[in-house]
């Protein structure tokens, strides 16, 4: 079965059927969260949560790509987003690509992307070094900009009653 790893308890509220790993806020928080559920037995990881716009892209998106908005080792002679001494900077294919970092966004990254999270690349990272199957799916609160905060509080129970259905629906095993 698969296991759900999501942040807040706003976007888990009422998900039934599915273990559900709350990881909190962060790139290690979500990375601990994601071992914990690997530990469990788990082979396939569920990410839902809310995400910042910094493109055109609304509503609830699945996530095809994601890198890390923080690594920033370009003294190293590195691309900005590329861990020192590993290759490529993103994970997954272009299509929706989620720029992952432990700041709030309220602008667009200097590293391209379609939007902005806290979790997801370190939860894509573990699996993929886990060898654990991964999907992530992402409803867009707010265009990260100096209104996000208040937008994502406004809008987080719209994604959550979305993911819901779609979730249902779908039958992840």
């Amino acid at each position: 079965m698969a296991a759900l790893v999501i942040a807040l308890p706003e976007e888990a509220e009422g998900i039934l059927l599915y273990p559900i790993y709350l990881s909190g806020c962060g790139k290690v928080n979500a990375t601990i969260a994601t071992m914990k559920a690997i530990n469990d037995g788990h082979k396939f990881i569920i990410n839902y949560g809310s995400a910042g716009s910094v493109s055109d892209v609304t509503g609830l998106v699945e996530v095809t790509g994601y890198v890390d908005r923080d690594m920033d080792a370009r003294a190293l002679k590195c691309e900005l987003g590329q861990t020192p001494f590993e290759d490529g900077i993103m994970i997954g294919n272009k299509g929706i690509v989620c720029g992952t970092g432990d700041k709030f966004a309220t602008s667009k990254p200097e590293i391209a992307c379609d939007i902005v999270d806290m979790e997801a690349y370190a939860i894509a990272k573990t699996c993929l070094k886990e060898e654990v199957a991964f999907r992530s799916f992402k409803y867009i609160s707010d265009s990260a900009d100096e209104n996000s905060a208040n937008d994502w509080e406004e809008n987080v129970n719209k994604g959550n009653r979305l993911f819901k259905t779609m979730l249902y629906r779908g039958g992840f095993g």
